[in-house]
């Protein structure tokens, strides 16, 4: 198995892959705050036209501390997707520990019904080679 810090998972025809990056300006280790900026792409390989509505993060720390965030839509917007349309966005996690994971879903709508997609798991590390790309 590919050890790969990164993710690109598929339900119900949307693929979200997500990337991250450690930001060591933007740091300080010795006061226990490590920043990660975190770059997805969501691409609708379906069929129908689909909007994201919210979402549900689960974030774990080194420790096994655990956070949960819940909102509306992504970066302040509920991205329409049309089939083979995609949306792409940067945001950031400030984790207490040198490093930790990413994972949770998506809410989208379709015609007035709802389904949840994936979010693998991704991981937040301060590797030197951990580019922030999704292809």
């Amino acid at each position: 198995m590919e050890n790969n810090p990164n993710s690109d998972n598929i339900t119900q025809g949307i693929r979200i892959q997500a990337a991250a990056q450690f930001l060591p300006s933007e740091s300080d280790p010795d006061d226990g705050r490590f920043l990660f900026v975190y770059r997805i792409r969501i691409v609708n390989e379906g069929t129908r036209r689909v909007k994201l509505l919210s979402r549900h993060w689960v974030i774990l720390d080194a420790h096994k501390q655990r956070e949960e965030v819940v909102g509306e839509g992504v970066v302040g917007k509920q991205p329409d997707l049309g089939p083979g349309e995609s949306f792409e966005y940067t945001s950031y996690c400030p984790l207490k520990t040198k490093w930790g994971t990413m994972e949770g879903t998506y809410t989208f709508e379709d015609q007035g019904t709802t389904f949840d997609v994936e979010i693998g798991r991704f991981f937040l590390v301060p590797a030197v080679d951990n580019e922030l790309a999704v292809s």
